[in-house]
C-alpha cells in the first residue's frame, strides 16, 4: 500500500486533504507534516515535523513515504521558491517516488498578484525537472472567504471590488482535496497539469447566489483597480493589500476564467454552484 504524506497539514487545504487521502487509503497510510505538529493532531494521523526552512527535518519526516503531496507556502515569493526545493530536494534523497504541487491560477504578469503565480510556475518547472513522477494542480479562488466575509457584506449591502464583469473559476477547499487525493493516489494523473474550478462566476452572479441562500440584497459594485487597491491596503496593510487587489485585477482581465479539468482530475464533475449554496441556505435555516 502507497504511503502518502502531505505538507501543511495544519492549514485548511492540507488538513481536508489529509482526510480526504485517509478516506481512499485508510489513515495507517496518511502521514501529515505540519511546522507544529502539535496543531495537526486532531486529524488522526501520525504527525511528523514538516518545517520547509528545515531540510533536515523534512529529510526525515520524508523516509518510508512514497507519495508527496506539496502545498504552496504562504511567505513572500522570493522565499516560498527556496522553502518548496526544500521539499522537493528531501523528498529526492528520502527516497519519495511521487510529487504533487498545488500551485494557481492567476495573471502571469501586470498585477501585484504576479509575483506569486510566477513563485508558483518555478516551483512547478522544479517539480517537472525532479526526476520523479509528478502532478500539477492549479487552484481555481477559494469561494469560502466570500462566505466568511458575509456580514460584512450585509453592513455594506454590497460586493465592491475591481473585478467587474471578468468571470472567476471559484473552487472549495474540500472539492479541491477530493481532487488531490485522487491524483496522489492514482497512477493514470502523472505527468498532468490540472487547472482545478467549478463553473466561472462573475461577481454579480456570486452577489445572487449569496442574496439567495442568507437573504440579502446585496448588489455588485464595479470598483477602478487603483480605487480597490488603496481600499484593500488601508484594511489589510500594503502587502496582502495588494495581493488581494493583484487577484480581482486578475478576474477582471480573464486570468481565471479557465477552461476546468476538474473532471479528469476527481473522476467527476465539480459541485455545482447551485447546490454549494443550496446547502448553505439549508444549514442556516436548521
Amino acid at each position: 500500500m502507497t504511503k502518502i504524506a502531505v505538507t501543511s497539514a495544519s492549514g485548511k487545504l492540507g488538513g481536508a486533504i489529509v482526510r480526504a487521502a485517509v478516506d481512499i487509503v485508510g489513515p495507517d497510510n496518511v502521514i501529515g507534516l505540519a511546522r507544529t505538529p502539535a496543531k495537526a493532531e486532531s486529524l488522526g494521523v501520525e504527525i511528523r515535523p514538516g518545517d520547509y526552512e528545515k531540510p533536515d527535518d523534512l529529510k526525515q519526516s520524508l523516509q518510508g513515504i512514497d507519495a508527496v503531496l506539496l502545498v504552496s507556502g504562504m511567505d513572500a515569493p522570493e522565499k516560498r521558491i527556496d522553502q518548496h526545493r526544500n521539499v522537493i530536494e528531501a523528498a529526492k534523497q528520502s527516497g519519495v517516488q511521487k510529487l504533487v504541487y498545488t500551485s494557481i491560477q492567476g495573471a502571469e504578469q501586470s498585477t501585484a498578484f504576479s509575483p506569486v503565480v510566477h513563485s508558483n510556475r518555478q516551483t512547478e518547472a522544479d517539480v517537472r525537472e525532479s526526476g520523479l513522477r509528478w502532478v500539477i494542480g492549479r487552484n481555481g479562488i477559494y469561494i469560502e472567504p466570500d462566505i466568511e466575509y458575509i456580514d460584512t457584506y450585509k453592513q455594506r449591502g454590497e460586493i465592491a471590488n475591481c473585478a467587474g464583469d471578468g468571470k472567476c473559476g471559484y473552487t472549495t477547499r474540500s472539492e479541491l482535496a477530493d481532487a488531490y487525493a485522487r491524483m496522489l493516489t492514482k497512477s493514470k494523473h502523472d505527468g498532468q497539469t490540472y487547472n482545478l474550478h467549478g463553473e466561472a462566476i462573475t461577481q454579480q452572479q456570486l452577489a445572487d447566489y449569496l442574496n439567495a441562500a442568507f437573504g440579502t440584497n446585496l448588489s455588485y459594485r464595479a470598483m477602478s483597480v487603483d480605487e480597490y487597491r488603496k481600499d484593500r491596503v488601508d484594511e489589510l496593510g500594503e502587502f496582502m493589500g495588494n495581493i488581494i487587489a493583484g487577484i480581482y485585477e486578475g478576474i477582471r482581465n480573464g486570468a481565471v476564467d479557465n477552461p476546468s479539468d476538474f473532471l479528469a482530475a476527481a473522476g467527476r464533475e465539480h459541485q455545482t454552484w447551485q447546490s454549494y449554496f443550496d446547502q448553505l441556505k439549508t444549514h442556516a435555516v436548521t
